[in-house]
């Protein structure tokens, strides 16, 4: 399998959950296509850094809470956004925030699987930052990501691909199983890290998670 091509395997048990309005029936099999479906609002899987995530057009409420719905995410706890570059992530975050010291301790992390939680833009929508003020966001070092990113043109949302109750996904036939065999996947590997990414705040350095 090439590693970029996007999976669609028949007769797969699906654990998915009955009458899900994500992504019914779609047979697609190549970058161009899975950029077609982001724009369509639809969610999709592809790898990270450590686990398979899913995502979608940060900038759709429609998608985000086609995603929300899938995983049983509460709006309230926020969402973290993987971009191919700091360019990307500008329109979503405060960057002024941040002292020189500050944003060279971001950027001596990134591209890299370290997120940082900044100050986010009175204009980010309330469907990304949650209850808070303020957004998670990562430049990663995944090449297949970075396309996909490239290709998209802006970031994505980005969160572990499993159901409720079940482990995170770590390659693509076990996204299949747990989404259904119809859902689109990002074919590749993950970076092969054990644990999710660091998550720190880029104003003050705090640990919010170990990686």
């Amino acid at each position: 399998m090439e590693p970029g091509s996007i999976v669609r395997v028949n007769n797969v048990e699906s654990r998915s959950r009955p009458n899900n309005p994500v992504n019914n029936d779609l047979s697609v099999t190549s970058l161009e296509e899975i950029v077609a479906l982001l724009k369509q609002h639809h969610v999709i899987a592809y790898p990270t850094e450590a686990v398979f995530g899913v995502g979608c057009d940060p900038d759709s409420e429609i998608a985000v809470n086609r995603l929300l719905t899938l995983k049983q995410r509460p709006v309230e706890k926020g969402l973290i956004l993987i971009a191919a570059s700091f360019e990307q992530l500008k329109p979503y975050i405060d960057e002024c925030a941040l002292s020189d010291a500050q944003r060279h301790a971001v950027f001596a992390c990134w591209p890299g699987p370290v997120t940082f939680v900044f100050p986010a833009k009175p204009t980010t929508p309330r469907w990304l930052t949650g209850r808070f003020d303020s957004l998670a966001v990562r430049v990663t070092d995944h090449p297949l990501v970075v396309r996909l990113c490239e290709a998209w043109g802006k970031p994505l949302v980005s969160t572990s691909a499993n159901l409720t109750g079940l482990p995170p996904c770590r390659s693509a036939q076990e996204v299949l199983t747990q989404f259904g065999a119809d859902f689109p996947v990002l074919a590749g590997e993950t970076a092969g890290r054990q644990n999710p990414s660091e998550i720190r705040d880029a104003l003050t350095g705090e640990l919010f998670r170990q990686g």
